[in-house]
């Protein structure tokens, strides 16, 4: 995947020692730059990401959205 391209992911919003990730459904996990207010207020939920690869696992985030709220 090169970088610039657009994902919306789903999975696990987790707070590690390196900061947040995103623990993706059926395996893998990204890491984040997304506001820290926006990511404390989703720690340990489902969530949907929406945002530009940027890194080998590094997501720009634009939106984070509980799973049964639409990230549009």
């Amino acid at each position: 995947m090169p970088r610039g391209t657009r994902h919306v992911l789903t999975g696990t919003l987790r707070r590690t020692r390196f900061g947040h990730v995103l623990e993706i459904d059926g395996g893998g996990v990204w890491q984040f730059d997304a506001p820290w207010s926006a990511a404390k207020r989703h720690c340990n939920q489902r969530v949907t990401v929406e945002g530009t690869r940027s890194g080998f696992d590094l997501l720009d985030v634009d939106r984070i959205a509980p799973v049964d709220h639409p990230t549009r």
